[in-house]
């Protein structure tokens, strides 16, 4: 009865006594790359919807909501571009008064 306790859930590496620091990196590591998603695909029209509103937030100077892909968890940003670098696919973004970054556009999964 013992035997099958241990071998429930995570019983087996709870009821070990002693593990070796490499296991327990190796446990970490493979439990974060669990975690990892891969980049969604945007097509053509969704790409021009996504170039026109940072165009138009950088004439008119109002403020949008980027999603801006990570491996695992989209980022939200708000602001305003300030810049636009088209031959790096790069916009300066002014996040509040003073903060700003470029991201490339090729980052970003949507916008509002």
């Amino acid at each position: 009865m013992t035997t099958r306790k241990k071998l429930e859930g995570n019983g087996l590496w709870e009821s070990s006594r002693m593990m070796l620091p490499e296991h327990k990196e190796a446990i970490i590591r493979y439990q974060h790359e669990e975690g990892r998603r891969s980049r969604p695909t945007l097509d053509s029209q969704e790409m021009e919807l996504i170039e026109r509103a940072l165009a138009e937030s950088f004439n008119k100077q109002c403020a949008i909501t980027l999603t801006i892909y990570d491996e695992y968890e989209d980022i939200k940003l708000s602001g305003i571009v300030t810049s636009l670098n088209t031959h790096r696919r790069e916009i300066k973004f002014a996040i509040g008064t003073e903060d700003w970054e470029w991201i490339k556009v090729d980052e970003i999964i949507s916008v509002r």
